[in-house]
Parts: C-alpha cells; structure tokens; sequence
C-alpha cells in the first residue's frame, strides 16, 4: 500500500514531535528536493530539513529512516537511526578492514590544536597527551622544518603528535599521525591516501555532519573529529554549530570509532560535551588564550580523563 501525501505528512510531523525539542525547529526550512519516492524516505527528508539539517545530511538520514523501517518491517518516528548499517557504511569493525589506517588509543583525551612547534613542545610537556599541529603556510620549506621541529618538540613526553594536513613532511618527520579535512580528504588520490597508511601514520578526519561521517568511514580512518560544536570565530565553518543533540546523535552513530568534538568547547561546557559519550575533546583558544596555559591544561585534562576513565594516556 502506498502512503498518501496526507499520510507522509502525518508521518513528518510525528518524527517532529518525537525529536523537536531535542534537535530544535528552523525559522525558515528550505523545501526538500526528493530523489526517492519511498514514504518514510520523504517524511524523514521533510521533517530533518524542519529541524536545520542541511540538504546533503537531511538526504543522508532519510535514507536511513528508509532502510530503518525496511529492515524493522514498521515506520517508528520516535526511533531516531543509528545502525551504520542503514547509512549504508562498512559492516566489518574497523580493526577488521583491510584499508584501516593504524589504530590510535579510544580515549584520546585532551587534544590541544595548536598553530607551531613551541606551542605544541609546551603543551606536550604540561601533559597533554593529543597534540595537533596545525601551522599554515604556503612555504614548503617553513612547512618542513616546522613539522621536523614539533616531532621533537614532544620527543619523550608520551604526547601523540598529529599534523594538521601536511602528510608528505609528517611521514619525512616520523610524527605520530595525520589530520585531514574533508577538502584535504577528497584532493587526495587513492595512491596518495595508500602512502600514509603504508608509513604506519595514524588518520583523524575532520566532520561537519551524517554525510561527511559516512565519506570519511569509507576510508576506514584511525578517529572522527566531530564539530563544530558550538560558535567558534577561529575560522569560517560551512555549517552551522552542530550542537550537543546533533554531537549526542553523530557519537551513537560513529561509536566504533575514537572520536574527538571540537569547536568553541571550554571549561564550562566541557562536562555536557563529554556527556554524549565522546572519549576527546579538542581546544584552542580555552590553552592558548588562557592565563595559565599550563593550569588550563591541567583542568581541562583531569575533567576528561576523570570522565572518559582514561589511566596512564590509554
């Protein structure tokens, strides 16, 4: 029997009513652009662009709604979807995939971002045990020599050091790991992205919603940054804040895998963040305008390793 357009909006108003409050209604919802004619599939793509997602994600999570109910054999609206398997993403756990990058510890912890080689050697060494170097420039050789002056930077600390896109001279340096955005993902060939994993680097991907959650699991990477999470003025997002019903959402859905929330997170919103389950938490300005560098590292640190359970950087 095929729903009506009645029925299909009754439907998307109970998905509504369901998760409404939780994920909050757009002022102004662009209309859906439908490619299927399935009748969950279009009342969970009306009611996700009701509540703010964007069109590719809103896209994403109907079609999960779809394959839900086909496998369920019922339409349930309260039943938000979280099995990868309705995403359509890989069944095999990740330690299982042939094409996995090298393993990193679940709970990461703190995760400092920082924008040189100082920062990230004085951090590492206040024992921060994440560390991320994210140095721009367009001089190949500044890049070089920074990435060479960060992996000795935290020479010894036990820090994990990842470097923020510049993965030829983060394999030359030896450093401990690799982070992509989404752009820097794509621009990659596949014998490219086959070099890193070869070098034994770790892979972070960075991720703004349902739909870049799913490119990036193709990849079968080492962990999933999530954001942003609320406003950051650091740089110029494509999406608007996630928050913490979308951050609570993405961890269920992405739970196999180390994940990191980012974006406008301090010591104030930290204990809500680390409630959705997520086993790290990357900073910026909450280290490196603090005061106290150093005692921001301290705090921060001891409220998520005290949440996530993490003992001795594991």
């Amino acid at each position: 029997m095929t729903e009506s357009n009645q029925d299909i909006a009754q439907m998307a108003q109970a998905i509504l009513r369901a998760h409404g409050a939780r994920f909050g209604l757009a002022e102004s919802p662009a209309t859906a652009q439908f490619t299927s004619q399935g009748s969950t599939y279009r009342a969970a793509k009306t009611a996700c662009m009701a509540l703010g997602f964007i069109e590719i994600d809103a896209e994403c999570v109907a079609r999960a709604w779809q394959a839900q109910t086909d496998r369920l054999g019922r339409f349930d609206a309260t039943l938000w979807p979280v099995s990868p398997l309705d995403f359509g993403m890989q069944v095999l756990p990740v330690a299982q995939r042939p094409d996995a990058f090298a393993p990193c510890p679940r709970q990461l912890g703190l995760y400092a971002v920082l924008p040189d080689a100082k920062w990230t050697g004085r951090c590492a060494r206040a024992g921060v045990p994440t560390v991320q170097l994210r140095f721009k420039s367009d001089d190949d050789l500044a890049i070089e020599q920074e990435v060479h002056a960060a992996v000795d930077a935290v020479r010894g600390t036990g820090a994990l050091l990842f470097i923020n896109d510049h993965w030829r001279a983060a394999i030359a340096a030896g450093a401990y790991g690799v982070h992509l955005g989404q752009e820097d993902l794509d621009a990659l060939r596949p014998e490219e992205l086959s070099q890193i994993r070869v070098a034994g680097l770790r892979l972070g991907v960075s991720t703004h919603g349902y739909a870049e959650m799913v490119r990036a699991d193709a990849v079968s990477p080492s962990y999933l940054a999530m954001g942003a999470v609320f406003p950051t003025t650091l740089k110029k997002m494509a999406t608007a804040p996630q928050g913490l019903a979308r951050l609570d959402a993405y961890a269920r859905l992405t739970s196999q895998y180390p994940q990191v929330a980012i974006g406008g997170i301090d010591a104030e919103r930290l204990p809500a963040v680390l409630a959705t389950g997520v086993g790290s938490v990357a900073v910026v300005r909450a280290i490196i305008a603090a005061d106290d560098p150093e005692g921001a590292c301290r705090e921060l640190g001891l409220v998520i390793d005290s949440a996530t359970g993490r003992r001795g950087g594991q």
